[in-house]
This record gives C-alpha cells, structure tokens and sequence, in this order.
C-alpha cells in the first residue's frame, strides 16, 4: 500500500517535539488567517482544511502517537509505503489493505488520502466490508454493527446547518450520499446513516473570534478605559450579525456580559446564550493630548486617595 504523505508539523510549522499548547497556539494562528469566514479564497480554504486535519491529529496524544510511530523523516509529498506489519497493527479485519479491498470515507473532500490510511478512513482502523453486503450474501447472518466516523465541521456550518457530499467506496462499488448537518449541531452530536450502517461523529473546529462550549458562545471585545470607566455603547458581532452592547460604568477587565440567546441554536430546546468577555486595552502611543489627560487622571486619583476620612468615620 502506498500513500501519499502529509507532515502535519510542518503544515502547522511547529518541531516535532512542539508542546500541546505550541500545537494549539500554532492552529490557532493560521486557523484566523485561513478560516472561510475571514478568508474565502480557494488557497485558504484548502490552507485550512490541511490546518484542521493536522490539528485533529496533533491535539490527540493517541493520534499524534499512532502518526510518529510510522516514521519520523519522512518529506511532505513524498510517497511513502508503511513499514512492515503496520496494516495489521492498525487495521482491523477487512480493514484497509484486508481482503475485498476494505472501505474508503470521505467528507467532502476533507480527509487527505494519507489520514484515511492511518485511522482506517476516519473509520478508527475497522473494515466497513459488512456494511455494504447484500442480503443475498450467505455470510450476511446478521445486520451489520453501526460503525464510527468523525467529521470535522465549522462553527459557521454548526450555527446555521450545511450538507455533506460522502463518497462512499466498498466491495460493491463507489456510491455518493448526501448528508444533512442540521441547523445547531452541537461539538460531538452523532448523526445516524441508517442504510449505510454508518454514524457520523461531529467535531466543530475551532473558531477565531469564538469559542464554544456546549451550546453557548464566548468571545471578546477590546475597550478603552473611558469606556469601562464612564460606560458605552459598543458593536459586538454575533453569529448572525452585529448587535449593540451597553457596557456599564465601572467595568472591569475580563467581565462578562451575557447576550441571551446569541449562542448555538437549539435542535429542539431553546439555544445557548453569547458570553461577551470585555479587555480593557491601552494605546501603546499616546498623543500629547491623551498624555495630558491620563496625567489629569492620576493626579486627581491620587488626590482622592488621599484625602482624610471623616470624623464619623
């Protein structure tokens, strides 16, 4: 078996002994420099799916294991053909390179051919040959088990639901089928193939500007220090649009505001909410006018903390 490979250390330009937080910090900085929603080239739409697949396999010590166990000087887009034993290691019977060919998934284009080979197709190393049997097939005695496949979809496709082309390869043939992600597909929903004896376990990729947890949504907006002092008004994009945020006098850095109902939709209960994280920024440079005032400020902060309390007191 030859496959074509994929260095994910250098997609995600980290060493091979990088930390998990200098894999995340790595995803994270090409994921806002590719994502579709900040850049809909088709380069940094394919950027992003080989950052994205990269990452599914990095931030996984069991993955990231199974992918250094197989070699560690190979040259990206070299061929390269497994050492020996390393399809019965990782294959299960009828896996990939078992009798009958075994069975290829893929999500749209996602998966390269190199992470179908390692983990089975996204399949966790199992053959799919039952899954296509008919049921004329004498050894078909049983219904085939349900079998597993991740997914990796976006926030923007989980927010607002999308299809998926499959194309589905076993035994008896290449077949595509259409798959329906629904509006508010939550981080490790599962959606059922029935006839193709398949389940999809849905992961939604990390987003730039939002970070998911469960149904709800936290992201963070920069603020001067007049504003958290004195209060504002202040443009907050949510998933579907911009909305205005009063920020109250006497915030403070980190405080979260929630807006109700801005996060994930819900299938069928009532959607996640949208934690807005204020960070109160200061200007690297000051103008001799701001200079002034800042100056004004600390004087007259200085002066209040000063004065003698009271005789009541």
């Amino acid at each position: 078996m030859t496959v074509k490979f994929q260095d994910y250390y250098q997609t995600l330009g980290v060493k091979r002994d990088a930390s998990q937080d200098d894999i995340q910090r790595a995803f994270r900085k090409l994921a806002r420099k590719h994502h579709p929603d900040m850049n809909q080239s088709k380069a940094s739409t394919e950027k992003f799916q080989q950052v994205s697949e990269a990452y599914e396999v990095l931030k996984d010590p069991d993955k990231r294991k199974r992918y250094d166990t197989l070699g560690e000087n190979w040259k990206a887009g070299q061929e390269f053909r497994p050492p020996p034993g390393w399809e019965s290691r990782f294959r299960g019977a009828g896996g990939p390179g078992g009798p009958g060919g075994g069975f290829h998934f893929q999500a749209g284009g996602q998966f390269s051919d190199f992470f179908d080979s390692i983990f089975g197709g996204s399949n966790g190393g199992r053959g799919f040959e039952d899954l296509l049997r008919g049921a004329a097939d004498p050894r078909a005695q049983r219904p085939a088990p349900q079998q597993e496949a991740p997914v990796t979809i976006s926030l923007n496709e989980a927010f607002h639901g999308s299809t998926r082309q499959l194309n589905l390869q076993g035994p008896e043939g290449r077949k595509s089928v259409e798959v329906k992600i629904p509006k508010g597909t939550p981080h490790g929903a599962k959606v059922r193939l029935a006839r193709e004896g398949l389940i999809l376990k849905i992961s939604v990729a990390e987003h730039p500007a939002f970070q998911l947890s469960g149904r709800d949504l936290t992201t963070d907006v920069k603020i001067a220090p007049w504003q958290a002092a004195l209060g504002d008004r202040v443009d907050v994009k949510t998933m579907d649009g911009t909305v205005s945020l009063n920020v109250p006098p006497g915030t403070n850095s980190g405080q979260k505001l929630r807006l109700k109902g801005k996060g994930l939709p819900g299938l069928k209960g009532k959607a996640g909410d949208l934690f807005v994280r204020l960070l109160i920024t200061v200007p690297k440079e000051l103008s001799e006018p701001e200079r002034g005032l800042y100056e004004q400020l600390k004087q007259a902060s200085g002066d209040a903390a000063e004065e003698p309390p009271s005789e009541g007191d």
